[in-house]
């Protein structure tokens, strides 16, 4: 039957997760020159639009309709979602749920529709850090329009569409159902999708002009601190609300996030002071967003405890990954690899360590649990097919787009100002500060990150 807490609960978990969208463009937004800032908010908040409308169309058909091909893609019986009103999901999960996810009571399907709307929303735009300073709006909103329905859409289903959620007889995808991998809120279908889509771009549109000499400055750190803190409030939405019920399991993956990010912190800066001898404010909010990504598949499996190794684990790996786009020479501009790919495999494959089902009697024992290695196996298969997947067709797509010559912009531009050239205005107005006129940047050298300085 209905319940009317947890419906509130799933929308105003919706909220949540959406505004992490914006917090997202203020995180990246702050990272970049002050000549790129518009640009990288409009990236970000261009995916609000685009993914909105293909939503309603048919992506949420696509995701969570009826399989149409072995457990691959759904099919468009949701198309418009024009059957959508005062239907009701989850009437075949009554008393303990028979799987990890979704919650035990019927939802309105539209309140379930708008909440997953803001997962597909923000995984695209994760994938915009990659590739800042350098590619045209134009053609990164034409990127995110193929991209969420030839990846998103198809992964979503794979990982959260199970048996019998949109009806008696519904049939989902293959990882959900078939290998039976633990993933509560995302960290494969969002940030493993993400990091190595991030990857296969940053590949595709190359190095930035004088990369790695020059890494760029960051032109307002206060800004990545607040899009870091508001990435973190919104994230209980995207945790919590997974839980899909105002319930015990929703209070376990809220502690669970709360505790993982902050041991996460803690991670990153002890290696910044170990590697550099200085903690970083920069460092501070990347190590919380590296246990957000990390907790986010883990947070409904694992008890605080493991919470807490999971984000100290994920706080040292993700702050010593950065360090590979130098060693390797691919110029992911704002870590989306080092953090998201990163800390989604961390997480991922640590709920084969750490789950528990004395916290989630639908999820597994992991091998630290008597569990044995199989949970461990069945995570890393997930793992890696989602990665090799959202790499090879983000290398397809990207190609495509610049053969056509609509995805860097010109050298030009990417010199004097990227939102000039692409938007036509400038964040600030520097005319009022001696004379430095509205095109002004900071000065360029290489001090940016320590962890970049000293790579």
């Amino acid at each position: 039957m209905l319940n009317a807490g947890d419906t509130a609960w799933v929308l105003i978990s919706a909220a949540l997760v959406m505004l992490m969208t914006p917090g997202l463009a203020f995180f990246y937004g702050g990272m970049v020159r002050a000549k790129s800032v518009l640009n990288m908010l409009m990236m970000n908040f261009i995916a609000l639009a685009i993914v909105g409308v293909l939503w309603v169309l048919f992506g949420f058909s696509l995701s969570f309709g009826d399989d149409a091909f072995g457990g691959l893609v759904g099919n468009f019986d949701y198309a418009g979602l024009s059957d959508a009103f005062g239907k009701l999901v989850g009437l075949a999960s009554e008393g303990p749920p028979a799987v990890a996810w979704p919650g035990p009571d019927a939802l309105p399907l539209l309140a379930f529709c708008m909440f997953q709307l803001m997962f597909a929303i923000i995984t695209p735009a994760l994938i915009s850090g990659a590739i800042a300073d350098r590619a045209k709006f134009w053609g990164w909103t034409l990127f995110v329009t193929i991209w969420v329905v030839v990846v998103y859409f198809p992964v979503a289903h794979w990982v959260f569409s199970f048996d019998g959620f949109t009806g008696k007889d519904a049939v989902g995808g293959w990882i959900a159902n078939q290998l039976k991998a633990l993933d509560f809120a995302g960290g494969t279908a969002v940030h493993i999708n993400a990091g190595a889509a991030g990857l296969a771009l940053a590949l595709v549109l190359g190095k930035r002009k004088g990369w790695p000499k020059d890494t760029g400055r960051p032109h307002n750190v206060p800004f990545v601190l607040l899009g870091a803190s508001l990435l973190w409030f919104g994230w209980y939405g995207f945790n919590a609300g997974s839980a899909l019920g105002a319930n015990d399991l929703a209070g376990v993956a809220f502690t669970n996030t709360t505790v993982a990010t902050a041991a996460a912190v803690l991670g990153w800066l002890i290696v910044e002071q170990l590697k550099f001898g200085k903690p970083t404010t920069l460092g501070a909010a990347s190590g919380a967003v590296a246990g957000l990504v990390a907790i986010t598949p883990a947070c409904g499996f694992v008890s605080p405890l493991g919470s807490i190794a999971i984000g100290v684990i994920a706080g040292v790996l993700c702050a010593l990954a950065i360090s590979l786009k130098f060693r390797l020479g691919f110029d992911d501009s704002l870590d989306v690899v080092g953090v998201h790919l990163v800390g989604g495999l961390v997480g991922t494959v640590l709920i084969g360590f750490f789950a528990t089902t004395s916290v989630n009697p639908a999820g597994a024992d992991g091998l630290f649990y008597g569990g044995g290695f199989k949970q461990l196996g069945i995570q890393v298969v997930a793992a890696l097919a989602v990665l090799g997947y959202s790499f090879v067709m983000t290398l397809i797509i990207g190609f495509a787009i610049k053969k056509a010559g609509g995805f860097r912009v010109s050298a030009e531009h990417e010199v004097s100002g990227i939102d000039e050239g692409q938007h036509a205005e400038s964040a600030y107005d520097f005319t009022g500060m001696g004379g430095l006129g509205h095109s002004a940047t900071f000065p360029v050298k290489p001090v940016t990150k320590l962890e970049e300085t000293k790579a």
